[in-house]
């Protein structure tokens, strides 16, 4: 398992150290296939992930618990809200709180609107909020869910492979075959990990140029940025939280929250007030466009578009999976899975809801109101030109680039932990050894991917995230159906369709005043 993976993952990072052209090349050339060939894919997929998700909830299958029937969940619902706060999105949030609404609102989705109007405002945000929201927390639910199940219901390990058992057979996952779908997850996280690590270095980076602290940031700087991220979060992941990880996140979600109250209160109030009903009514009404959307309605430059924003997402989240899942399975035991899924789904949505309506609504606002934020800054320095026209801007500043840096090494350190666990069988405690080479291995191919971008070291990150994740995608697919299949021979469901039959048979047998007694004798007979 960790042979296998590390020597592909070495040899990735060395072709892109010493060929770095070559992969550009050949990244550039397999995107332009995947896009061309399976953008399609991306886009069913995503969606028919919300769609299983939505459907488990409102099944009988909802009541299942995930855990013993008498089972109360580990943790009270307040901190268990609490903590689904701090997986999945906390830099993307940071990076693209300002820059994706703004660009949907000067440059909306090609065949939709005009830029700057009215109506690019709304599907400026209706646009945001499809790609952070309902679906991404519907791709980490499937895989939670799996995890969940498997490891709380059924005694399994907290391996993906694990949750294939009922489609694959035992034999199958505890040989080649799961070993396969374990060193996909390994890439998965690897890629997405380190797409987050490469953003929080250009949003860094800018914070930088911005304060005059340096001057232009090219790649030698946001390489040192990658380095210095990387030395800290791997330290964190072989201490352990108690040596202060734990207080660090903590802190940093009071920060967030204390940064979104301090624009929403000296930015457009208002403004922001009466985005909120108006971004939710916008989302619902073009959700089926917007989940449709492919290069069929828009030729050439959607497909384009869709490799910038969409396909990329998805990719991301996907990505992102076996990290936040398992993280959002070990914290839900004794939820039910209704309970799950609506909270899985619906409370960082919310949260995504308030924090773009906050931070891309202001940025809206000026944009209209003559000064272009979008035109003079970088994606990565927009959020710092926002609090620029703002009080306290060059602390605020200051606490944009912590936040963003104390993001990256909460979730860094429980990623290369995550990976130390896959490479070893499901191991709680994979050896130190193992997680500081995921952990460094991680710094290499972020600064690996920025410079196969190029001067746009976004473009770098979004194009091999995208070509990383495709295979990943396949194995959530497969997910699903193991889980279906799982759930049909669930204990609760086996007593529920046999209760079912016995009163069927009494009913038939008896008359009405005799079923109810001769029900509960049948069932006491057979064990149920």
């Amino acid at each position: 398992m960790f042979g296998a993976a590390a020597a592909i993952t070495l040899a990735f990072a060395g072709w892109g150290i010493f060929g770095t052209a070559s992969l550009a090349t050949a990244s550039a050339t397999a995107l332009n296939w995947v896009i061309g060939n399976l953008g399609w894919a991306f886009v069913l997929t995503a969606s028919g992930f919300v769609v299983f998700a939505l459907w488990l909830a409102v099944s009988r299958y909802g009541r299942i618990p995930l855990g013993r029937d008498d089972e109360p969940p580990e943790f009270r619902t307040v901190s268990w809200v609490a903590m689904m706060f701090s997986a999945g999105m906390g830099i993307g949030l940071m990076f693209y709180g300002v820059n994706e609404p703004l660009s949907h609102f000067v440059t909306p989705p090609p065949g939709t609107v005009d830029g700057g109007t009215d109506q690019a405002v709304q599907t400026a945000m209706a646009t945001t909020l499809f790609h952070w929201t309902l679906h991404p927390w519907a791709i980490y639910a499937v895989v939670g869910l799996a995890i969940a199940y498997g490891s709380f219901r059924r005694g399994r390990s907290q391996l993906i492979s694990a949750a294939f058992a009922p489609l694959l057979g035992r034999r199958r996952v505890e040989g080649a075959a799961g070993r396969a779908i374990d060193v996909l997850a390994i890439f998965a996280t690897l890629f997405g990990s380190a797409t987050s690590l490469g953003l929080g270095a250009l949003q860094i980076g800018s914070g930088l140029e911005v304060a005059g602290w340096l001057g232009e940031v090219g790649n030698g700087v946001l390489v040192g940025i990658i380095a210095v991220l990387t030395v800290v979060f791997v330290a964190s992941a072989v201490s352990g939280v108690a040596k202060g990880i734990q207080w660090l996140s903590n802190t940093n979600m009071v920060l967030a929250l204390v940064l979104a109250a301090f624009v929403f209160v000296v930015g457009p109030t208002v403004f922001v007030l009466n985005l909120v009903p108006a971004a939710i009514g916008d989302y619902f009404r073009e959700l089926a466009d917007m989940a449709g959307r492919t290069a069929a309605s828009g030729g050439d430059a959607t497909e384009t578009w869709l490799s910038g924003w969409t396909i990329f997402y998805w990719a991301w989240w996907i990505s992102w999976t076996p990290f936040v899942g398992m993280f959002i399975a070990r914290i839900s035991r004794g939820r039910t899975i209704r309970q799950f899924v609506a909270g899985v789904i619906g409370v960082p949505s919310l949260v995504s809801l308030g924090w773009f309506c906050v931070f891309g609504g202001t940025a809206i606002f000026l944009q209209r109101s003559g000064t272009d934020l979008a035109g003079t800054s970088s994606p990565e320095g927009q959020l710092f030109g926002l609090l620029d026209h703002y009080p306290l801007a060059a602390v605020a500043g200051v606490v944009v680039m912590s936040l963003v840096a104390i993001f990256f090494v909460s979730g860094a350190d429980a990623a290369s932990v995550v990976m130390g666990t896959l490479s070893q069988r499901g191991s709680i405690r994979p050896s130190k050894g193992v997680v500081v080479f995921w952990g460094v291995l991680m710094g290499v191919v972020a600064a690996v991917m920025l410079l196969v971008g190029g001067s746009s070291g976004l473009t770098g990150l979004q194009n091999l995230t995208i070509i990383a994740a495709l295979p990943f995608m396949v194995v959530m697919v497969g997910l699903c159906v193991s889980l279906a299949r799982d759930l049909r021979s669930d204990p609760l469901i086996r007593r529920e369709e046999r209760v079912a039959e016995v009163m069927e048979e009494v009913t038939a047998q008896y008359g009405p005043e005799e079923t109810a007694y001769r029900a509960v004798e049948q069932l006491t007979r057979r064990g149920v």
